[in-house]
């Protein structure tokens, strides 16, 4: 590692290695995650489970990484940051592995609802915001923006490639793949990652005073609770909590989840609706980096404004589309840019109003609600799809959601945010 500094000095900062070693992870977590949405049909096919019972499966994954995700942020001031990183990598190498050998209902729950649940839990929001707040002490927002937009990248590198796999071998072929990816990318954090600037003698980007870490202490249960407790005094935590849950309901929980079914009820092969979801993803790299420059420079809660108000009307729009290449694009193209651009305007003012001391783990906490929303949408989405036969009533249902979520955060108070800025 310290080789690698002194190859970088005076060129590179190497806060920007911590970004690319951090975005790698997260890139490959997000293809674990987002694997279930080339798998819904293939299992209902090979064991004749219908939509509803394997989304729930997929619900209770959202469940357990929204649950885990403030007390793995706690875990950083325990045991470090590397060593969360890496135990959560492993338990999602298990996870994904183990569900190639599923033949029963409850062990899709156990591997993909607990195990990847409890991996994912571990390389949130929460912890790039800890990244950020460690490593950067200018250009947090772009930080947060890169590290959210491998989100997208994790389906532009892995969707079509597993949608291909199912069609042209079997889907067990599909766990085992993320599985072993996870397990290459170990060795890169047991090399690259230091726990702090100050671990190899660097001040954070952007200052020139070398900060050392507190010893680790604490119990990542109360850590994690104890913020809990200080968010939920706060009108705007709730603001913050409730819209990104509306996040989570319109885009991991529905889209990443349901689009492929949505899009195969209409004639559309898995691998072209597999394809229209890393399309998006390709359009979200750029609108989430773009987004992380902006809310460098403008008032967060305006972004949030347009972006919660844009996505509502796309997904208002697409169930009445012709479902063509051209409908089918645009909605790409429109959606994409605003799939998790959210997130830097969510983390800049959870910092600003709580400070960069707890901001992760108060973050992990929104990021909870995030996940609940997701949760929801990923089994009523299916349910809804069971009992109606189709998906429209549960996009529209996510449209109307981000209208409400565009006028929520206007709520969020200025004054407050300023206030607290002043006190960090």
């Amino acid at each position: 590692m310290r080789a690698v500094v002194r190859l970088l000095a005076g060129r590179v900062h190497y806060a920007w290695v911590v970004v690319a070693v951090m975005f790698l992870v997260i890139l490959a977590a997000v293809g674990v995650r987002s694997t279930p949405g080339v798998l819904i049909v293939p299992l209902q096919r090979a064991f004749g489970w219908n939509a509803a019972l394997i989304s729930g499966a997929v619900s209770l994954n959202f469940l357990v990484f929204g649950v885990v995700g403030p007390f793995a942020t706690g875990m950083i001031q325990v045991i470090g940051l590397k060593r969360t990183v890496v135990y959560s990598m492993a338990l999602l190498a298990v996870g994904a592995g183990l569900s190639t050998f599923v033949t029963e209902i409850w062990q899709l729950y156990l591997t993909w609802g607990v195990l990847v649940g409890l991996g994912t839990g571990g390389v949130t929001v929460g912890m790039a915001t800890a990244v950020a707040n460690r490593w950067f002490v200018q250009r947090r927002g772009l930080v947060i923006g890169l590290l959210t937009a491998s989100n997208a990248s994790g389906q532009l590198v892995f969707l079509p490639l597993l949608a291909s796999l199912v069609e042209s071998h079997t889907w067990h072929i599909v766990p085992m793949v993320v599985a072993l990816v996870i397990l290459a990318l170990i060795p890169l954090v047991l090399v690259l990652l230091p726990e702090s600037p100050a671990a190899i003698g660097l001040a954070p980007f952007g200052s020139s005073e070398i900060v050392v870490l507190p010893p680790r202490s604490g119990n990542p249960f109360v850590i994690a609770v104890a913020g809990l407790l200080r968010g939920a005094r706060s009108v705007d935590f709730w603001l913050l909590f409730i819209t990104f849950a509306v996040c989570g309901f319109s885009t991991f929980g529905l889209v990443a989840t349901h689009l492929i079914p949505f899009c195969m009820d209409h004639g559309i092969s898995e691998v072209s609706a597999a394809s229209l979801l890393a399309v998006i993803g390709v359009f979200d790299l750029v609108g989430t980096t773009v987004s992380g420059y902006l809310t460098d420079r403008y008032d967060s809660r305006v972004l949030l404004f347009w972006y919660y108000g844009l996505r509502g009307l796309s997904l208002l729009v697409l169930p009445f589309s012709n479902f063509d290449v051209i409908s089918l694009s645009v909605f790409a193209v429109f959606y994409g840019l605003d799939w998790v651009a959210t997130v830097p305007p969510t983390v800049t003012l959870t910092n600003q109003v709580f400070g960069s001391k707890d901001a992760p783990v108060i973050v992990s906490w929104i990021v909870a609600g995030h996940q609940f929303g997701g949760a929801l949408a990923a089994l009523g989405a299916g349910e809804t799809r069971y009992l109606t036969g189709s998906y429209v009533p549960a996009f529209l249902a996510s449209g109307v959601a981000c209208l409400l979520a565009a006028l929520m955060v206007l709520r969020i108070t200025r004054q407050r945010v300023l206030i607290a800025a002043v006190a960090e």
